[in-house]
């Protein structure tokens, strides 16, 4: 069993939950999405404070290099920042932030500025695979603790969820991965402090 005593404020962060990857038609359907809605909205009870909540959008005035490749492939994604698709799909509680990025990892400015160095980013959201992961390696590079939760989050395929998990996990104690249940086992989140579980 692994346990980390408390760093400092724990921050509910989920990750893109928007139109365009809960669509069955969309290129970028995740098709476990649906499921992690009432496991975020339960996280959501317990994890006081204001939560942050994040928008992936593209941007056709300004794709270059290597994202021009990649909006060739994913050719029906390259949309306005007012499309549909960007729309979150759940609903923001007052006082809480969201952030709008068109790179894979929303950790930036944006974040740094609402959670200090030492608190911890709980993980929701999606694609596990790709924007979740890519905000916990930017979140941890700046000194922050993240908690991914697993059943929380949705990979573009169960066998790319289980990899991505994976390697989150290697990233201990920087990091942790764990499910929604061992995160609640411990109680309600007190302001000021993380839960503390027994991960594994």
């Amino acid at each position: 069993m692994s346990t980390r005593a408390p760093k400092g404020p724990a921050t509910l962060v989920v990750i893109d939950m928007q139109s365009g990857f809960r669509d069955g038609t969309s290129q970028w359907c995740v098709s476990r999405y649906d499921e992690v809605v009432p496991v975020i909205e339960a996280l959501s009870e317990v994890i006081p404070g204001p939560a942050v909540f994040t928008r992936f959008v593209s941007d056709p005035a300004d794709v270059q290099g290597a994202w021009a490749a990649y909006y060739r492939h994913w050719n029906e994604m390259l949309l306005p920042e007012d499309a549909p698709e960007w729309d979150l799909t759940l609903s923001v509680p007052a006082g809480s932030a969201v952030v709008t990025k068109t790179t894979f990892s929303k950790w930036g400015p944006e974040l740094a500025a609402l959670i200090p160095a030492g608190g911890e980013l709980v993980l929701t959201g999606v694609a596990t695979d790709c924007c979740v992961l890519s905000t916990a390696l930017g979140a941890v590079d700046a000194g922050r603790y993240v908690t991914v939760i697993a059943d929380a989050c949705a990979a573009v395929t169960d066998e790319a969820q289980q990899q991505a998990l994976a390697l989150l996990d290697l990233l201990q104690p920087m990091c942790r991965v764990l499910s929604s249940d061992e995160f609640l086992a411990a109680g309600p989140v007190a302001d000021g402090a993380t839960v503390q579980s027994a991960a594994r």
